[in-house]
């Protein structure tokens, strides 16, 4: 959730805490509904990167689309550019996906894009830059990308590093490590 894979195991702050910090500290107390239904939409921000604006502007987008607002608004996180490029494993974390897309090392559909908020559509092609084929970092990542699993929705070739986006990613293919129902009952109030 923070730097990689670190929160998915034993070794997550989080988790491993069960006590405040502090010498007269016993045991936390428990949170109100209110409280779990902010952790949660923190939770969801951490995790793909996002500002409070950001998420919101999401969430909004997500609540006037017909169907399900909590499944709109995972499928239209998911879409984020910076994201895909973290589920095509070229990169480690979200953070470092947004920084290539960001420095410009990305291409949507042969077009060079530095926004990591741009959500891609059903046949888009991930590709990277001329110039970034020949940094140290793709060399590296040609030969670490084969041990790396895609989603079922996304398509990777593994020789040159093109991924592309077969279908848009449906509720049940994506592993949400946040409760969505809170997240829209947060905002609903």
């Amino acid at each position: 959730m923070l730097k990689g894979d670190r929160c998915a195991g034993p070794k997550c702050g989080i988790e491993r805490r069960a006590k405040p910090p502090g010498p007269h500290a016993v045991t936390r107390r428990r949170l109100s509904d209110r409280g779990i239904q902010l952790r949660e939409k923190q939770r969801a921000k951490y995790i793909y990167g996002l500002f409070e604006r950001q998420f919101k502007q999401f969430f909004r987008r997500a609540e006037r689309k017909t169907g399900v607002t909590g499944q709109n608004l995972l499928v239209l996180l998911e879409r984020r550019l910076d994201n895909i490029v973290y589920r095509l494993g070229f990169a480690d974390s979200h953070a470092q996906a947004r920084q290539l897309v960001g420095h410009g090392h990305i291409m949507v559909n042969e077009h060079r894009t530095d926004v990591p908020s741009y959500v891609v559509n059903e046949g888009d092609t991930i590709s990277w830059s001329q110039g970034s084929t020949k940094t140290e970092y793709f060399k590296t990542l040609q030969e670490s990308i084969k041990a790396k699993t895609v989603p079922t929705w996304l398509d990777l070739d593994r020789e040159h590093l093109v991924g592309k986006v077969v279908s848009l990613p449906r509720p049940e293919d994506i592993e949400a490590k946040f409760q969505v129902k809170s997240i829209v009952e947060y905002y609903s109030r």
